[in-house]
């Protein structure tokens, strides 16, 4: 079993990064010097997926051209002698096989996941969401990977999250069988505090069997309209062919404005020409104690 393909679902408006988003994607707002987006793609790279599936809209061309060579702009860099820039943007252009799919109704995600029927076909495939950004030594996609590869099962990445957050999240019920390793149950899309089976909420990374497709094709629509992939989920889940893994690694969520700032300032934090100026005005900042 090999695992070539990442489903990236960049169609939805980016309602919560208003009005950040109004003309530019959500997915390409910079966390530091890059793009939320580019972030999103190298962790797939690293993982050793080739091919990254854009399912997108009409509005998000931007998207696409970021992966795209840019000869102007070469030309510029070349002749003013910027030499690792330019090898920098001919990376980005060069890093991945860019797919992109229309989803011409915002129909849910699990709608949108649908729209890779064809391309992903009798494969299994990875999907991330741009909101999460996962980072650490073989964390993230790469940990849901080594664990569908091993069990041959359908994996989703799960975090510890605090009791009062639940209802922000599809939370898992299952039984531990390693640790960090679960057998899932069954799933509760943003349930009540009083009502959760555990703090275990799933985030934007996923390893999925093809079988998933039929799932979602029979689905009818739930709540505001809308194909919920947690529903599919819960179809493997039924058929005890749906695991989940604790995530290792440092997680911001990039759809929330403390997280997101939080980003740029961790990544500036890690350039050691940025660190200590960086610092200094930081603590200038906060208030006298």
């Amino acid at each position: 079993m090999e695992i070539k393909n990442v489903v990236i679902p960049v169609a939805g408006w980016g309602t919560r990064s208003l009005p950040a988003t109004k003309n530019v994607p959500k997915e390409m707002l910079p966390v530091y010097r890059k793009p939320i987006v580019q972030y999103i793609v190298e962790e797939a790279i690293a993982a050793g997926i080739s091919d990254v599936i854009f399912v997108t809209n009409q509005n998000k061309r931007i998207i696409e051209d970021h992966f795209d060579r840019n000869f102007l702009l070469e030309n510029l860099l070349e002749r003013a002698g910027k030499d690792l820039l330019l090898q920098e943007i001919i990376r980005v252009a060069e890093m991945a096989n860019i797919i992109s799919l229309r989803q011409k109704e915002q129909l849910g995600l699990g709608h949108a996941i649908l729209q890779a029927k064809d391309v992903c076909k009798h494969d299994p495939f990875a999907i991330m969401l741009g909101d999460d950004l996962v980072f650490g030594k073989d964390a993230g996609i790469k940990q849901l990977i080594d664990i569908a590869l091993k069990e041959k099962k359908a994996v989703v990445g799960v975090i510890e999250v605090p009791k009062e957050r639940v209802h922000k999240y599809g939370i898992i019920k299952g039984t531990e069988i390693e640790p960090g390793l679960y057998e899932v149950n069954s799933l509760v899309e943003k349930p009540k505090p009083e009502n959760a089976p555990s703090n275990l909420a799933i985030i934007g990374r996923y390893v999925l069997l093809p079988e998933v497709f039929d799932d979602l094709e029979k689905q009818e629509a739930g709540v505001g309209g809308e194909i919920q992939l947690t529903d599919a989920l819960q179809g493997l889940a039924d058929r005890g062919k749906l695991l989940a893994v604790k995530l290792r690694g440092k997680r911001f969520d990039a759809g929330d404005w403390v997280e997101y700032l939080t980003a740029n300032i961790y990544f500036a934090l890690q350039d050691d020409a940025l660190h200590d100026d960086l610092s200094a005005k930081l603590r200038e900042l906060l208030p006298p104690k």
